[in-house]
């Protein structure tokens, strides 16, 4: 072995030690895998589409596909939603088991004129029974989460204020994540101002809710709880083995398809994915091809 081999040898040594570098066989594994990904995504010309993976604990190992991409947001902004209500909570600005008013009257972030919900299309049966009575915010948060209501997520944003969500995004580091208002506020949406998300901002939630364990530990916790009750399980848990827990939350408008969370290995590991796509003609391959992303990424990881 030459000297020269054994300074660059050492080099590399100290250079992996410093910036983290995986091993060659792991980055080898996880570019292959980017490969397969981006192999699958390539079969048409059907959309644009994001990928964030990241190994909570080996942060290394990721796959990172047009991460900065910005989409509308959809149901995926109800994530941070939640996430504001706990802090505020905290914060001793209400108790979580306090009751409101749930009302379906709300104002156009445009000109301040008055919209309501349609109820016929929202997905959650309990709260219709209860406009114009109270419900708990915990009641509220859990339907706006495992069912995507609408109808308590309006309610919610009254509550806690949509800038300060985005306040607390960028408190986190999610830089690109903006939760201009409620949703069904069709002035709004009219002129472009809806709420929009990137993969890598909401990566970034997930991984402050579970390895920074934020807002503080038990709301980190019991954010945690409700996202992993969700109902729609059709695109990041879909081909999984039923012992992998997925704290997740979806997302979904005309020709927008999004998915994103936590998925929990029996054996104590885990990792954050999110899967966001747009523009795309056939919604039915469209969810086949990311939860197939989802099953890829999932035996990649569990070798």
């Amino acid at each position: 072995m030459t000297k020269r081999w054994i300074v660059l040898s050492a080099l590399f040594s100290l250079f992996q030690m410093i910036f983290g570098i995986s091993s060659s066989a792991q980055t080898g594994q996880i570019s292959g895998l980017e490969i397969r990904i981006r192999a699958l995504l390539s079969t048409d010309d059907q959309g644009v589409f994001a990928v964030a993976y990241r190994d909570l604990d080996e942060p290394d190992r990721m796959v990172f596909i047009n991460e900065h991409e910005v989409f509308h947001a959809a149901s995926t902004m109800k994530t941070p939603v939640l996430y504001e209500v706990f802090r505020q909570a905290k914060q001793g600005r209400f108790n979580i088991h306090d009751s409101i008013i749930v009302k379906n009257e709300f104002y156009s972030i445009v000109d301040s004129s008055v919209f309501s919900i349609d109820l016929t299309g929202d997905s959650t049966e309990i709260l219709k029974e209860k406009v114009g009575r109270k419900a708990t915010i915990y009641e509220l948060c859990f339907e706006m989460i495992t069912k995507s209501s609408n109808l308590a997520t309006n309610v919610i944003i009254d509550l806690v204020g949509a800038k300060n969500v985005t306040n607390a995004m960028r408190e986190i580091g999610a830089n690109d994540l903006q939760v201009l208002r409620g949703v069904e506020d069709l002035k709004a949406f009219e002129l472009g101002l809806s709420n929009t998300t990137t993969a890598i901002d909401l990566l970034v939630l997930f991984e402050a809710l579970e390895k920074d364990k934020l807002p503080d530990p038990e709301s980190s916790s019991e954010i945690l709880k409700i996202l992993r009750s969700q109902f729609y399980r059709d695109i990041i848990p879909r081909y999984l083995p039923r012992e992998v827990v997925v704290a997740n939350k979806t997302g979904s408008i005309t020709q927008v398809m999004h998915d994103s969370g936590l998925v929990f290995l029996p054996d104590g590991r885990k990792y954050g994915l999110v899967l966001l796509s747009k523009k795309w003609t056939d919604e039915a391959k469209t969810r086949e091809k990311m939860a197939q992303i989802s099953k890829m990424i999932y035996e990649s990881y569990a070798k």
